[in-house]
């Protein structure tokens, strides 16, 4: 049972945020690009143009039929990236509109119970639109239908350039490819919201995504890309780092080797801090003052897996999933610290396997870092197989969270918590040094 701290959030009057007009658009909201007569793509259609490049069906009945009419597309599928006419980053560059200040009905599709942005919403449409952005790389005039299935493998970073995001103001995305391997593409998007007359930055995001064959079951080629300029040859290098970056630090996972000298200190000097010292027992353990057991700050959620949330190739969407995760971390950091929480950056969200339709889907989410008001939440998600138990973990998330006052330490008991404490830490430094 949760203690009495958790049971409630502090004060209903740190949850507030801004006011914002319930009647007509004001205007500070509404930018000039947005006016009639300006054809813009709007994030609402995005999803229906992904269905019309991959000829998915909009009817969930029609779907088996759908399927089955891509896999004669195998055929038009290239056998070397050779083959493949090169790119230009230009040629993926996107631009979408999201116009909660000039539409009040999608507004309330966004509106959270604070009066702002539910941040959730925005990682679907980054999902969606970073798949586009890849797609418009790989188009080929020739045919009617790509025979690519190009789905998320990676969000490799999503960093916060602004807190507060305005409900009723009108917001921008832009994005192109930025690298390109044999099969995988590199894309960056950023947010920007038009406020006080002018456009200002709210997020950047580093998207990894998977070429496959119209079956989704082995990799497929992609058109390389030729960097154009400095600042493009900047983009192209830095995506050879990052993924130099993550083969790095696959290797040096705490599932696959110990902690290094330092990171030991750390889990031995938590571990002597808990002891109790009117005993000489290893066993016998004390919460330090201003802490927390891991093992209390917990958050579950069960998600059932319906057609409605199904992405262009009939599985569930991995927008949805980030959405989900993300606001089980945030309510977990909201009862852990006690008042509301500002989302600081999102960090090496991995897709490990699809999630089918009908799938019980369970999350996790772990308080598993803290450090004065920052809070570090990992969420786990994973399917269940209800006839045979078998759980298969699909997806692992990280957030991390920052308050308006310092947070209780979180306080590991096991080894296994002890890891945790430690990949968040490595996940939390991580996110300071990239600010």
């Amino acid at each position: 049972m949760l203690s009495p701290r958790f049971r409630f959030i502090r004060s209903v009057a740190s949850l507030t945020t801004r006011p914002f007009s319930r009647g007509p658009v004001s205007l500070q909201g509404k930018a000039p690009d947005m006016s009639e007569g300006n054809a813009h793509l709007l994030m609402s259609n995005v999803r229906n143009r992904l269905r019309e490049i991959v000829g998915a069906s909009t009817n969930w009945r029609d779907h088996q039929q759908a399927l089955a009419d891509r896999l004669s597309l195998s055929n038009q599928l290239a056998g070397s990236q050779d083959e493949l006419p090169v790119r230009r980053m230009k040629d993926s560059y996107i631009e979408a509109h999201l116009p909660l200040g000039t539409d009040p009905t999608l507004r309330e599709k966004y509106l959270n119970y604070l009066k702002g942005v539910r941040f959730g919403r925005i990682l679907e449409d980054l999902d969606s639109l970073a798949v586009l952005i890849c797609y418009s790389h790989t188009h080929n005039k020739a045919l009617q239908r790509s025979p690519l299935s190009i789905v998320t493998a990676l969000v490799d970073k999503i960093d916060m350039r602004k807190q507060i995001i305005h409900p009723d103001c009108d917001i921008k995305f832009t994005g192109h490819v930025t690298w390109v391997g044999k099969t995988s593409i590199e894309a960056k998007m950023h947010m920007s919201q038009y406020h006080g007359g002018a456009y200002t930055p709210v997020l950047d995001a580093t998207f990894v995504m998977v070429a496959r064959d119209p079956e989704n079951k082995r990799a497929a080629f992609v058109n390389p890309l030729k960097p154009e300029g400095i600042e493009e040859e900047k983009l192209f290098q830095q995506g050879e780092i990052n993924k130099t970056r993550r083969i790095e630090l696959s290797t040096a996972s705490l599932l696959k080797v110990a902690p290094t000298a330092e990171e030991r200190k750390i889990v031995h000097s938590l571990f002597l801090n808990t002891l109790d010292s009117k005993t000489v027992s290893f066993r016998s353990r004390v919460l330090p003052p201003n802490s927390v057991w891991m093992e209390d700050a917990k958050v579950k959620g069960l998600e059932i897996c319906h057609p409605q949330e199904r992405n262009i190739f009939n599985r569930i969407f991995g927008g949805f999933l980030m959405r989900k995760a993300y606001e089980l971390g945030w309510a977990n950091a909201c009862v852990y610290g006690g008042c509301r929480p500002n989302l600081v950056a999102v960090d090496d969200i991995l897709f490990r396997k699809p999630v089918e339709i009908g799938s019980l889907l369970l999350l996790s989410s772990q308080v598993c870092y803290t450090e004065g008001k920052y809070i570090q939440v990992r969420v786990h998600t994973e399917v269940l197989d209800p006839l045979t138990r078998q759980h298969n973990t699909t997806n692992v998330f990280h957030f991390t969270f920052v308050t308006d006052k310092d947070v209780p330490n979180i306080v590991p008991q096991s080894y296994g918590e002890s890891m945790l404490y430690l990949d968040g830490k490595r996940h939390f430094n991580q996110t300071l040094e990239s600010q």
